[in-house]
């Protein structure tokens, strides 16, 4: 019998239409899912049992130039002279990028306290001290945990201050649980007890990143007006996607958790979590799925993504993307239309299960539902120097289970997604007053509105 797996944490993508073999697009370009057509299906048909569009000569060019750079480090000729040259890798990338989903959501938090990032780097350094082999690497986790202590110690009073206002007592009680199980770490370090390292540490990052959200008072920013009125997060909030897996004697269902981060991606992310909260995704197919990314959220019917039952017309978003050292997003323009090259995302496609959303290749604007996670790296796509970071709006990582993302194919089912934290940060949420719509008949469309309007009404007691 095949075996259930809980993945207590979990994350969703976008879009599957595609500019090269390696990356995802909306509507016929990147991260969006082409309609199904049972008549090409047998011609189209790859053998992960994709479908792909030929190449236009634009985009051949531009892959060609880019694999050039990047492998070389060669600027293009002067017939690119127009548009400013990618930066070189060696300006790109200024040490080992962070791909751990959690290091890179506590260092994307909107706070600015280097006591507590002193105590939290040497704990993440305990993963690599864990990449030696046997118990000599515990040699090495003492240093981190020292090195750490040391840090709380002297640096306590700083994160106090730096803590809200509303939040201190429950920031000061983490604190205090920290250091106990610091305490705790070393003495599984003195008892060389290898296996028991891992666990704790994640704990103890847990309470840092704790801690660290307790630093943030309220939201930082003003959303442009132009989108103040749509669905937003503002803050982070997290849900479980229950995937049920097809053809897998080894893995039957799995829970995936993600964190979805609103300060960094308020309308990306608060469009996400209105789509879930009317259970937009639940019972739909995973409808890509070739080792690069795993894409969802092309609704049934001629639409490519969602309709808004008030407008009757497919509600899409601006391109939203948080600059590294930035205050707030900018929108509806990627960072190299900006002239922005050297610039470097708050949230980058470095994580294995990084969630973004799918879009349209020459249509910024065009993301609505369909959404995409990111596998793993490709050589146009390495972790702090990819072309990706940038172009399409990441918004939120699968924290637990990733992993099981490679298992995920084609025609596998998501159960549900549920918010298991976080609700009270969506702002002008459009659920409530309409329920589930994932067809674009309008009589289809005016029905449900007049029955969602109906019940509200009448309530059934």
């Amino acid at each position: 019998m095949a075996a259930i797996i809980s993945c207590n944490s979990y994350t969703p993508l976008a879009a599957s239409k595609w500019i090269n073999p390696t990356f995802p697009t909306k509507a016929s370009t990147f991260l969006t899912t082409p309609k199904y057509n049972p008549h090409k299906h047998v011609q189209c048909q790859l053998q992960n049992g994709q479908k792909r569009r030929p190449f236009s000569l634009k985009e051949c060019a531009i892959s060609i130039i880019l694999a050039a750079e990047l492998i070389t480090g060669i600027p293009s000729p002067d017939a690119y002279a127009a548009n400013p040259p990618l930066p070189d890798l060696s300006v790109l990338i200024s040490g080992p990028p962070i791909k751990d989903p959690g290091a890179l959501l506590r260092y994307a938090l909107p706070i600015n306290n280097k006591a507590v990032r002193e105590v939290q780097k040497p704990l993440e350094d305990i993963t690599e001290s864990l990449k030696i082999a046997g118990v000599k690497a515990l040699d090495s986790v003492e240093r981190n945990v020292r090195q750490a202590s040391r840090a709380l110690k002297q640096g306590k009073t700083l994160i106090i201050s730096g803590l809200a206002e509303a939040k201190k007592d429950r920031g000061a009680e983490l604190l205090d649980k920290l250091e106990v199980g610091m305490e705790e770490l070393q003495q599984i370090v003195e008892d060389r007890n290898r296996d028991a390292v891992a666990p704790k540490q994640k704990e103890l990052l847990q309470y840092v990143g704790d801690v660290e959200e307790d630093m943030v008072d309220g939201f930082p920013y003003e959303v442009p007006e132009e989108y103040r009125n749509m669905p937003l997060l503002k803050g982070r909030a997290a849900v479980d996607m229950k995937v049920k897996v097809k053809d897998n004697p080894n893995l039957e269902e799995c829970v995936f958790r993600i964190v979805l981060d609103g300060y960094n991606a308020p309308v990306t992310a608060g469009n996400f979590v209105d789509l879930v909260q009317r259970h937009f995704y639940d019972g739909m197919e995973i409808q890509r799925a070739d080792g690069f990314v795993v894409q969802t959220g092309d609704p049934d019917g001629p639409a490519e993504g969602f309709i808004d039952p008030s407008t009757e017309k497919t509600r899409t978003i601006p391109l939203e993307i948080m600059v590294d050292g930035e205050k707030a997003p900018v929108y509806e323009a990627t960072l190299e239309e900006l002239g922005l090259y050297k610039a470097q995302t708050k949230l980058p496609f470095n994580a294995f299960g990084t969630m973004a959303m799918a879009r349209e290749e020459f249509e910024n604007n065009s993301a609505s539902s369909q959404i995409f996670w990111l596998l793993k790296e490709s050589e146009l796509t390495p972790s702090n120097a990819n072309i990706l970071d940038g172009r399409y709006a990441v918004f939120g990582y699968v924290t637990e289970n990733e992993d099981f993302l490679a298992d995920v194919k084609v025609g596998d089912v998501i159960e549900s997604i549920k918010l298991v934290s976080g609700l009270d940060n969506l702002v002008n949420p459009s659920y409530k007053i309409a329920g589930k719509i994932r067809h674009s008949s309008p009589i289809g469309l005016l029905l449900k509105t007049e029955v969602s309007w109906w019940l509200r009404l009448n309530p059934i007691s």
